[in-house]
Order: C-alpha cells, then sequence, then structure tokens
C-alpha cells in the first residue's frame, strides 16, 4: 500500500546515498518509509536489513531481511552482497565467505562480489612486518609464500 504524497524512489535513492556515505541512521530513515509504503519490493526490503544491521545491529532481522530479498529475486547480485555483509558484520565470516562463494558461481567473477570476498577473507600478516603491506618486497614474498602454501595443500 502506497502512501500518498511519498517519492518512493526519492526515498530509496536518499536511503542509498546516506548508506554509500556513511549515515545508517539517516539510511534507516529513508530505507523504512520506502519499505513500509512497498512491502513487497525486494529492492526495499535488502536495503532496508543493511540499514538495520548498519544502524541498529540487529542482526536476527537484518539476516532474515536480506535473505528475503534473497529468495523473492535469486538472479540480483546486489542482494547476495548484502546479506554477505550483514553476515560480515555479525561476526559470521564462514557465513559471509560462503554467501560470497555461492554468489560467484552463480554471477561468475563480478567484480563486485571479488573486491567483496577480499574484505571477508582472513588475510596472512605481511612477510616483513617492518614493512608496509603494500612495499614490492612484502607483495613479492606474499605471492611466493601463496604458491608454495597452495602447492602443499595448506591454507593457514
Amino acid at each position: 500500500m502506497v502512501k500518498a504524497g511519498v517519492d518512493l524512489v526519492g526515498e530509496f535513492r536518499q536511503g542509498l546515498k546516506a548508506l554509500k556515505h556513511g549515515y545508517p541512521q539517516k539510511a534507516l530513515v529513508h530505507m523504512r518509509t520506502a519499505f513500509e509504503s512497498e512491502k513487497h519490493n525486494p529492492f526495499y526490503i535488502s536495503f532496508l536489513g543493511l540499514s538495520v544491521a548498519r544502524a541498529e545491529r540487529r542482526w536476527d532481522r537484518a539476516t532474515e531481511l536480506c535473505e528475503i530479498a534473497v529468495q523473492l529475486r535469486r538472479n540480483e547480485c546486489q542482494f547476495h552482497l548484502n546479506l554477505a555483509e550483514v553476515y560480515a558484520l555479525s561476526g559470521r565470516r564462514e557465513k559471509a565467505l560462503d554467501t560470497i562463494d555461492v554468489a560467484l558461481a552463480r554471477f561468475g567473477n563480478d567484480a563486485r562480489l571479488v573486491r567483496a570476498r577480499s574484505r571477508v577473507e582472513k588475510r596472512r600478516s605481511p612477510v616483513l612486518p617492518f614493512l608496509t603491506r603494500s612495499h614490492f618486497l612484502n607483495r613479492t614474498f606474499g605471492k611466493v609464500r601463496h604458491r608454495t602454501l597452495s602447492r602443499f595443500g595448506k591454507t593457514a
């Protein structure tokens, strides 16, 4: 049921803008308005879930909303990303990685999914801790370490 005088797309865009700029409380207000006016829109459901996670840290509610959105529209990559972010924020890193892996299998190597996986994935410490992670020696030795461990089947 759409409320009279409410610009749902405008509310949704304002919510996205607030999320993007790091204002989850403002985003939550806009996303709730959009969701309350059109409860079956999977975009509103998914981003409301993400807003609830970031603003209120109500993990169960946020997870439920994002899972519903994924079930309603499985072919929307962003819904999988939102669900994975909610899992990661709640400390369920393995569940987030599983969600991203399922999405990677479904959508291929989408750049957003690859970036999300690298953010969630636990990274090893730099080979030379007294240098920055981006120093060429750490990058080079890190690649060698990765290849060596991969060859022996070790992931940790």
